[in-house]
């Protein structure tokens, strides 16, 4: 069994940054893919990031490419996301998501987290 945890969700104006974590625990965690995900109100939940479990690999939605960053820290069993040049269309709820054999299908993550909010001001 896997628990999650995010944290550093928040409100910020256009062109700003943010950057979420996701602690995990349970022995197993380090050994996952892991993934974030968003969704906004009215939308369903869009793949966002995900990284393979050494962080050898990483992939991310178009919308989203070049700016921002997944990363892993297994010794910290943590996840984290930076978020640059924020744009208002990101503004949603945050999920990081653990143990899926598909990086960008969230109906095959075992694991979620309970969301952090972000909120980007035009």
């Amino acid at each position: 069994q896997v628990q999650l945890v995010e944290s550093g969700g928040g409100l910020v104006q256009a062109g700003g940054s943010l950057r979420l974590s996701c602690a995990a625990s349970g022995r197993s965690s380090s050994s996952y893919t892991m993934g974030w995900f968003r969704q906004a109100p009215g939308k369903e939940r869009e793949f966002v990031a995900a990284i393979r479990p050494n962080g050898d690999s990483t992939y991310y939605a178009d919308s989203v490419k070049g700016r921002f960053t997944i990363s892993r820290d297994n010794a910290k069993n943590t996840l984290y996301l930076q978020m640059n040049s924020l744009k208002p269309e990101d503004t949603a709820v945050y999920y990081c998501a653990a143990r899926s054999a598909s990086y960008n299908n969230a109906r095959l993550y075992a694991y979620w987290g309970q969301g952090t909010q972000v909120t980007v001001s035009s």
